[in-house]
C-alpha cells in the first residue's frame, strides 16, 4: 500500500493501537464515537460525500462462482445511505445493514429500494452465502476484525467479494491542507485502509488483497463544508463550546482563504481508495 496524501471523511482513530492492544480508556472512546453518528445523521446527509461510480465498477467488477455478474449486494455500516443509494440504482438487490437507529431512519428515506436491517459488522442478519459481495463503506475502521473478517465469509457465496472503500481528502491542494490543519489537534492520523491487512490473520477465508484509487471532487457549499466536519464522531462528542469554535473556524476559512473568497460552491478533491478480496472457495 503506498502513503496517503489526505484525510478520510470519515472519524479518526489511534492508528499506534492495534486492535488487540488498545486500552480500555480507548476502547471506551471509541466505542462512543462509533456509537455517535445517529446524533447527526442530517448533518452527515448534507456534508458527506457519496461514491465514484470508477470506484463501485472497481468494486462490483468480479462475479462470484455461477453468476455473470453481482446480484445481492450487502452495504455494510450503510450509514445514511450515501453508498445504498448508487447501488439501488444499478439495479442491485441490496440489503443495507447499519448499527445506529437514526442513520436507519435516514437510510429508509434516501434509499427507499433497498432492505434496511438493523445490524453490525460482527453480527450480520443473513443467512449463510447469501451475498455476491459485502462492501464496507468508510466503516471497516471501526469493526473488530477478528469477529468481522470470519461473518464476512460466512455471508458471502463461494467466490464473492469483500469490498472496502473509503474517501481521502486530498491535501495537495492549499486551502484542503489548511482545513486538515484545523482538524488535526482534534484527531489522530486518517483511517483510510485501516483493518485491511487483517484480512490475512484468516488463512483461507479470503484470497489476495486487491487495490484501486480513484482521484476526483465533490462540489460544496459552504454550509455543506461545516456539516462535513459535523458530521464525524470527535466532533459530535465534543462539549458543545469547543465544537461551535471549531466550526467558526472551518466557516472562516471557506469565507477568507484566499483560493474560496467570493465562492458559493467549492471543489474539495479526493482520492477514493479500494481495496477487495474474493471469498475463498468453501
Amino acid at each position: 500500500m503506498h502513503s496517503s496524501h489526505g484525510q478520510t471523511d470519515d472519524s479518526r482513530t489511534d492508528h499506534d493501537q492495534t486492535d488487540h492492544g488498545r486500552t480500555e480508556h480507548n476502547l471506551t472512546d471509541r466505542t462512543v464515537q462509533a456509537n455517535s453518528f445517529g446524533a447527526a445523521a442530517a448533518a452527515y446527509e448534507r456534508g458527506r460525500p457519496e461514491y465514484p461510480a470508477a470506484a463501485l465498477d472497481w468494486l462490483l467488477a468480479v462475479a462470484p462462482e455461477g453468476r455473470t455478474a453481482p446480484r445481492d449486494v450487502v452495504d455494510l455500516g450503510a450509514g445514511t445511505g450515501k453508498l445504498t443509494r448508487s447501488l439501488c440504482a444499478r439495479g442491485l438487490a441490496v440489503t443495507a445493514v447499519e448499527p445506529s437507529e437514526g442513520m436507519r431512519e435516514q437510510l429508509t428515506l434516501a434509499a427507499p429500494g433497498a432492505r434496511v436491517l438493523a445490524g453490525s459488522a460482527e453480527a450480520m442478519p443473513l443467512a449463510d452465502a447469501s451475498a455476491d459481495v459485502v462492501l464496507a463503506a468508510q466503516a471497516w475502521h471501526w469493526v473488530d476484525t477478528a469477529v468481522a473478517v470470519p461473518e464476512a465469509a460466512r455471508v458471502l457465496r463461494p467466490g464473492g467479494t469483500l469490498g472496502l472503500v473509503w474517501n481521502i481528502r486530498d491535501e495537495r491542494e492549499d486551502w484542503v491542507a489548511a482545513l486538515g490543519r484545523l482538524l488535526t489537534p482534534h484527531g489522530a492520523p486518517a483511517t483510510g485502509g485501516e483493518g485491511v491487512e487483517r484480512l490475512a490473520d484468516h488463512p483461507g477465508l479470503f484470497g489476495p488483497v486487491e487495490r484501486f484509487d480513484v482521484e476526483w471532487s465533490h462540489t460544496l457549499t459552504g454550509d455543506q463544508l461545516v456539516d462535513l466536519v459535523n458530521s464525524r464522531s470527535y466532533v459530535i462528542t465534543m462539549q458543545a463550546a469547543d465544537r461551535e469554535a471549531l466550526l467558526a473556524e472551518v466557516r472562516e476559512l471557506f469565507d477568507r482563504h484566499p483560493a474560496l473568497v467570493g465562492r458559493a460552491h467549492v471543489e474539495l478533491p479526493y482520492r477514493t481508495e479500494c481495496y477487495r478480496a474474493r471469498r475463498a472457495d468453501r
